[in-house]
């Protein structure tokens, strides 16, 4: 599937438009589950984990040979709030050392094969500070969004979207807040490490963000233009490309599930395509993918960001293709069923 779309209406009406699963591919790939060498049910999870995923491949025996992770980066003006322990000049300096291969994500992505890509997005023109305007313009939102539809690399069988943005635990707490209600409490965490005091101010800015842009927002799209950064924008095009060409996705932590929560949002189902690799230490992560009706795969108590959590379950989903695509079926290995 190819799209185009150079505002928000037809990034929508690509939403809108997206495939749905191969459902004969899925239930051929339940049939085989079904025929395994192995008592029902007791692979657990990995059984619904690979349906799932051949589903979206179409194919019942599918394989899982290349991963593609995808970090992408952006400043954020409400950083002048004083919202977070660590400077806005780390962005760049993070960009390098990926770049450069140091960080937990290229070990992480080189010890499961993936091939991974950084993409700094305007680092010198940061998003606007949400609390005095909108984050974006219409054009700015759209720029970013297909920065992350046109990094997808068509040939790849998964996803993982990753972020680097100092500022952004604020901006996904806004958003977390502008699309699903509560208190500005329930979705402000700590972030990179904050302290009360710190965490008090936080959670100020970002009632008076989603104050301010309430009236504004109809939609995930119009949260992330208000209350966004370009990082989040691009995560959530990639998410997006990726279920054109019918690739599932694996979400990361909070801000990877804030910007997909943005596509939830604005079209019903548009995550059917994501599982969530992991629940992080992020105080609101568990209430955020209660929200979106995604179990997590690992619990580990990560809170890096970088895709990291995602990135250590795509083996979680290789051990779960492995066994069912190359298991016996009992009539194959001349063994008697129950």
């Amino acid at each position: 599937m190819t799209a185009s779309f150079d505002t928000l209406a037809a990034f929508r009406a690509v939403l809108a438009d997206a495939p749905a699963a191969d459902l004969t591919a899925r239930e051929q790939a339940q049939a085989r589950n079904g025929q395994l060498t192995k008592p029902p049910g007791a692979l657990g999870r990995l059984e619904d984990l690979a349906i799932w995923y051949a589903g979206w491949r179409g194919t019942p025996r599918p394989a899982l040979a290349s991963p593609q992770v995808l970090i992408f980066a952006g400043n954020h003006g409400v950083t002048a709030q004083g919202v977070s322990a660590f400077p806005a000049e780390v962005t760049e300096q993070m960009v390098l050392n990926f770049q450069h291969g140091g960080a937990a994500i290229n070990q992480l992505s080189t010890a499961f094969g993936a091939q991974m890509a950084v993409h700094a997005i305007d680092l010198d023109r940061p998003a606007a500070d949400f609390t005095q305007s909108p984050a974006m313009t219409e054009q700015e939102l759209v720029a970013a969004l297909r920065t992350g539809w046109d990094a997808v690399d068509p040939q790849a069988d998964l996803l993982v979207t990753g972020e680097m943005g100092i500022g952004n635990t604020t901006s996904a707490a806004a958003i977390a807040l502008a699309l699903f209600g509560g208190d500005a409490e329930d979705w402000t965490g700590r972030g990179t490490g904050v302290d009360d005091a710190g965490l008090l101010n936080k959670t100020r800015v970002v009632r008076e963000g989603e104050a301010l842009h309430a009236a504004a927002i109809t939609d995930g799209m119009d949260a992330l233009r208000c209350l966004g950064g370009r990082e989040l924008a691009a995560m959530a095009g990639a998410i997006a490309r990726a279920r054109s060409l019918r690739i599932p996705v694996l979400l990361d932590g909070f801000i990877c599930c804030a910007a997909a929560a943005c596509l939830a949002k604005t079209q019903t189902g548009a995550l059917d395509h994501c599982a969530a690799g992991h629940v992080s230490a992020e105080a609101a992560h568990p209430r955020l993918l209660t929200a979106l009706n995604k179990q997590p795969l690992l619990s580990l108590g990560l809170r890096l960001g970088e895709g990291s959590g995602a990135a250590l379950a795509i083996g979680v989903l290789k051990g779960a293709i492995a066994c069912h695509s190359g298991m016996a079926t009992f009539a194959e290995a001349g063994v008697s069923e129950a």
